[in-house]
């Protein structure tokens, strides 16, 4: 009896030193999907995660990242680590891939006027990426989201703007405001001065692009003050040019009804890492907006992990804080 009881014994340690280790294991990660979408318009390559507990029975958030230049959806996916959050969060991410042949740099082309309406070139590509998607996958179409860095971050106010029916939200991430540059010329000087047009007036342009629409556009912003490829100053034109978009999508006037002043400043540190400043609008006491300037970063993505260009791991956690605007928002 006694070395049955024993035999127990090593068995029951087993048995929890096994359930020890389960415990510890990661869990299940979500896999990739590549697709092709051609048009009139031209073909992009995407690819799309879907989390670990994705159910084609269950509609899911969906959020459109588009990548810097020299980038691609899979080094824009490991320095965002969106696809490890949405394993976590049960959401879907979509990554187009810009081709070489239209931007050498693989820049998306935010400064053509082409690129910069509703229908048209390579937004009109990237809605078609979207309804693929849509149609292939269970999404949940009134929580869209849009993000991008760099040239990615202006197209994606570009989106934001003229399809303000389908994102429930942007976040721009050391990128620039809605037509911000018309041509290759006013690109540059718009990275190295700012851009030379009045926010306020790309504010109702960009109101205009998706049919003047009764709705507000809830924007957050990313940026550093040392970016030393995008002046900081997009940053805070990117904010009072959908400021301005919402001011008209609320009621249809130029009326101040949503203010381009922040109803809070907060300023907080990364434990060992960089400062940072949070300006928060509101309307009607709900966020609108929010910018996140963060002291000392280059042209990187906030919080990313060591090792990886445009990523600099000492700042906040520009994925999780978007996300978690994000979700407050739908359409």
């Amino acid at each position: 009896m006694a070395h049955l009881n024993q035999q127990l014994r090593h068995l029951l340690s087993a048995l929890i030193a096994a359930c020890g280790l389960l415990a510890a294991l990661p869990a299940a990660a979500g896999q990739w999907d590549f697709g092709l979408y051609a048009s009139l318009w031209g073909s992009r390559e995407y690819q799309v995660w879907l989390p670990s507990n994705y159910n084609p029975n269950t509609p899911l958030p969906v959020v459109l990242m588009l990548h810097g230049c020299g980038s691609e959806p899979n080094s824009m996916a490991a320095v965002s680590r969106y696809n490890q959050l949405a394993d976590s969060e049960n959401f879907i991410v979509v990554y187009p891939r810009q081709n070489v042949t239209a931007n050498p740099m693989r820049c998306w082309n935010f400064m053509l006027p082409l690129n910069q309406e509703r229908g048209t070139g390579e937004p009109a590509v990237l809605m078609g990426i979207l309804n693929k998607v849509k149609s292939k996958y269970a999404v949940q179409d009134s929580r869209v989201y849009v993000t991008g860095i760099s040239a990615g971050g202006a197209m994606a106010s570009i989106m934001a703007a003229c399809y303000s029916d389908v994102f429930a939200a942007v976040m721009v991430h050391s990128g620039g405001m809605y037509k911000g540059a018309t041509g290759m010329v006013t690109a540059a000087d718009s990275l190295f001065n700012g851009s030379s047009f009045d926010p306020k007036v790309r504010g109702k342009d960009a109101w205009r692009c998706s049919g003047s629409p009764r709705r507000l556009m809830p924007t957050m912003v990313f940026h550093g003050t040392s970016d030393i490829v995008v002046n900081p100053i997009n940053g805070e034109q990117t904010i009072e040019q959908f400021l301005q978009t919402s001011d008209y999508g609320d009621d249809g006037l130029d009326n101040d009804s949503v203010r381009y002043r922040a109803d809070s400043i907060v300023r907080q540190t990364v434990p060992y890492g960089r400062s940072y400043s949070i300006d928060t609008y509101l309307h009607n006491g709900a966020v609108i907006a929010q910018k996140y300037t963060v002291e000392g970063m280059n042209h990187a993505w906030s919080g990313g992990p060591p090792g990886w260009p445009f990523s600099d791991e000492l700042g906040p956690d520009a994925t999780v804080i978007s996300w978690n605007f994000f979700k407050n928002y739908q359409r």
